[in-house]
């Protein structure tokens, strides 16, 4: 193993590590088994650290480790102060944050504020309570329209389709926007915010240096709960009340020197920004570059946009190519439809993975070389594919609220292949694992691509370490460069270049004095071909 990369003083960085960082998400369930149930766990997580140190990255994004019945693979939260069974215990989790942060690895955790469980002890106090109690206050329950209360109270649409009200035994209905497991919370009621509050201190003084919040933008509704025009979400996304909320978390993370990330779907800069003022969350998630299709003109747009949203704050922007929501980079890229979007995601879609994964080399340096912070999911540093599910184990809800059309998420969510020659490819599992793998996996595996020198890890390992050693890369301005049609190229501070070829002929290279990477060979002119990608110094 290479020596772990504590020492990020090769460049100098300040201690907003955050606004630089390169952050791996991990999807426990499916990252590495160490008790060999079938089921991805910390244990798992902390023998594969040296995985991490070696790839580079600053810190760990976890999807929820919470106790939970899994309806929505652990954004169902029943405790936030316990980790599910499946996964370890509280020890464990404070044992990896701790041994990662001596690799020079921080930790993010999740936190879902919209809602939680039917299981957590809130709501199912709630259910005992009936109508009119203190304990329903927390939730939004409400009587149904109709002569007898038959029809939901409002016409509010499903994150997931199907319906967002379930009725109760008693005859009161209570919302969720995502599946009936997961009622969502009263906002309004002061004990909701005082818990987030709480629950935040918990884990800042167990080390996590970050909190990843779910759903960021959909907490706050209009407490009459009107109706919703089509298309229009005003009564319960992006609410001004957000704003008072977030402040209030933002104490609380100043308090211990801890950074809050936002997913947040809001389409309009000016409503975006403002949930990145000094004194509310100090990123957000990047879903508009994730979401384009694989042509210069709409990637050259989406990074324009995202910088001029951030600009006006002061606030870094962040990349990414993929997460466990979302098709896998080779597969989309490999596709006639190069973008995304969920109401398109069906099954079947033909994909070329030559193609895809040439594509999604070029785009790893084009993401890691753009001002801000990067992250990077779980296996794209393999060049995983999306893999099909044969329906009878597929278990995502997305599918089951779609009838069955859309395929779900589980195809990015599928366990890692480790070890090329071992049951499982190593991911540790004795029985097999909650997902099944796909059978021809094995030359993704990453003991085989560590004998590789140019493999999808080996690129992302030297790009990564140039990322973090050489000047010019991480927070800081970009300039656009005159290029050839169908092409992008920008400089950074200190001179890096960066160079992608999107266009179908090969692209000369502007003046420079050494090639640092490419994302594949150049032509035998010395130019760069078709979905290729190079960072240069001038």
């Amino acid at each position: 193993m290479a020596a772990p990369h504590s020492d990020h003083t090769d460049v100098d960085r300040t201690d907003d590590w955050w606004r630089s960082a390169a952050i791996y998400q991990v999807y426990v369930r499916s990252f590495a088994d160490g008790d060999g149930d079938g089921t991805g766990d910390l244990a798992g997580v902390r023998a594969r650290l040296p995985h991490l140190a070696e790839l580079g990255i600053d810190a760990i994004w976890f999807n929820p480790w919470y106790l939970s019945p899994m309806a929505d693979g652990g954004y169902d939260v029943a405790d936030y102060r316990a980790i599910d069974p499946a996964f370890g215990t509280l020890a464990e989790a404070e044992k990896l944050i701790s041994e990662a942060r001596e690799l020079g690895i921080r930790t993010i955790i999740d936190i879902v504020p919209n809602h939680i469980s039917d299981q957590h002890l809130w709501f199912r106090s709630a259910l005992a309570a009936g109508p009119g109690s203190p304990e329903r206050e927390l939730f939004h329950f409400r009587p149904g329209r109709g002569e007898r209360g038959e029809l939901p109270p409002n016409n509010w649409p499903s994150q997931f389709s199907g319906e967002t009200w379930t009725r109760v035994p008693d005859g009161e209905w209570y919302l969720h926007l995502f599946t009936p497991e997961q009622p969502d919370l009263n906002w309004d009621h002061p004990a909701v915010r005082q818990e987030h509050k709480d629950v935040l201190r918990f884990w800042f003084e167990r080390g996590a240096a970050g909190v990843r919040i779910d759903s960021a933008a959909l907490c706050a509704k209009d407490p009459a709960l009107p109706d919703a025009d089509e298309d229009d979400t005003a009564p319960y996304v992006d609410r001004d009340e957000l704003h008072d909320i977030y402040r209030a978390w933002r104490a609380v993370a100043d308090e211990y020197d801890g950074v809050l990330i936002g997913e947040l779907w809001v389409p309009d800069p000016d409503r975006f920004s403002r949930y990145l003022r000094p004194d509310e969350l100090h990123t957000a998630f990047n879903f508009d570059f994730l979401a384009r299709p694989w042509d210069a003109a709409e990637l050259r747009a989406s990074i324009d946009t995202t910088l001029a949203y951030h600009a006006p704050v002061g606030a870094p922007a962040t990349w990414v190519l993929c997460n466990h929501d979302v098709t896998r980079t080779v597969t989309r890229y490999g596709r006639d439809d190069t973008g995304f979007d969920f109401a398109k995601k069906r099954f079947g879609t033909p994909t070329d993975l030559a193609v895809g994964t040439r594509r999604a080399r070029a785009a790893a340096l084009l993401s890691l070389a753009l001002p801000g912070s990067v992250y990077l999911f779980q296996g794209e540093e393999l060049g995983l594919p999306e893999a099909d599910i044969p329906r009878d184990r597929i278990q995502d809800p997305m599918h089951f609220s779609s009838g069955g059309v859309d395929p779900g998420r589980d195809g990015c969510r599928v366990p890692l292949p480790w070890v090329a020659d071992a049951p499982y490819y190593g991911f540790g599992s004795e029985t097999g694992p909650w997902l099944p793998q796909p059978a021809d996996w094995a030359s993704y595996a990453a003991d085989r691509q560590e004998a590789s020198g140019d493999s999808m890890l080996a690129l992302y390992r030297e790009a990564l370490r140039l990322r973090r050693t050489e000047e010019g890369f991480g927070d800081g301005p970009l300039t656009w460069l005159r290029s050839a049609p169908g092409a992008l190229a920008f400089v950074r501070t200190g001179g890096l270049i960066c160079v992608v070829n999107l266009a179908g002929q090969p692209a000369e290279l502007p003046g420079h004095t050494s090639v640092l990477l490419t994302s594949g060979p150049l032509d035998e002119d010395g130019r760069l071909p078709q979905d290729t990608a190079v960072w240069l110094r001038t």
